[in-house]
């Protein structure tokens, strides 16, 4: 792999067989306007990924990464998302603190299967298995009580957690790779819109996380969020999955 000086001064430029090319980003200065706890200041890496064909080497990276609390951007199918270790809680609050995040707020958590959802919550509804068997993979967030496993932290001390499973192939291998869940909460700063491609959450996040898998560009929209916790559902915000849909779906609840 050639290895040559950025024209920049940024870092350095890795040419990959992807190609696939490979920024280290140098250290900046955190928003200083931001009211809540300054983002930890670390270099930014970026590494071109096929978001159909996510090459072994890329996600073994980023599960390194993870696995050291860090902080990781990946293309999703609601468009690009922060990744981190929920069990982790440094991990949790750099999270809070690179999108400059109110810690009441709580962050969604990417689940593999039906089975690690189960683990994650104190019960389940019958509305979810509804909605999950309907929309699942896909763009949808469903939020159910949290079990004990889960860090209140995590939660916004609601005692409450949004799962999704997503269809995006490079989630699903980090989740295969890790085992775990994943916290995934949108790729930008609060208040922000989201990050549509790898380059636009390298230049908005640098500094702030460690990682940023680029899949290029992406079409899609934010996922659509859903809390079945209480006796009557309500959508919290509405994405990519119409709430008409959602009401047809829980017709039958």
């Amino acid at each position: 792999m050639l290895r040559r000086p950025c024209r920049r001064k940024r870092g350095n430029l890795l040419l990959s067989p992807f190609s696939g090319t490979i920024f280290v980003g140098r250290l900046r200065a955190s928003d200083p306007n931001l009211n809540i706890s300054k983002p930890v200041i670390v270099a930014t890496d970026l590494i071109v990924v096929d978001p159909e064909q996510p090459r072994p080497e890329a996600i073994g990276r980023a599960a390194a990464a993870i696995r050291r609390g860090e902080v990781v951007a990946i293309p999703t199918d609601a468009l690009y998302t922060l990744v981190a270790d929920p069990f982790n809680l440094r991990a949790v609050g750099r999270v809070f603190a690179a999108k400059g995040r109110e810690e009441h707020r709580s962050l969604p958590i990417l689940i593999s299967d039906f089975l690690m959802a189960e683990n994650l919550t104190s019960e389940i509804p019958s509305r979810f298995y509804l909605l999950a068997r309907r929309f699942w993979p896909g763009p949808l967030a469903i939020i159910v009580p949290a079990s004990a496993r889960i860090p209140l932290k995590v939660t916004g001390n609601t005692g409450r957690l949004a799962l999704r499973q997503s269809r995006a192939k490079v989630a699903g291998a980090l989740l295969e790779h890790l085992g775990q869940p994943l916290i995934a909460t949108s790729a930008n700063i609060s208040g922000q819109p989201t990050c549509r491609s790898g380059i636009a959450a390298f230049v908005i996040l640098d500094g702030r996380i460690d990682l940023v898998l680029d899949g290029g560009t992406l079409t899609g929209t934010w996922a659509t969020t859903v809390d079945i916790t209480e006796p009557y559902w309500r959508v919290i915000r509405e994405g990519a999955i119409p709430e008409k849909e959602i009401a047809e779906c829980l017709k039958q609840s």
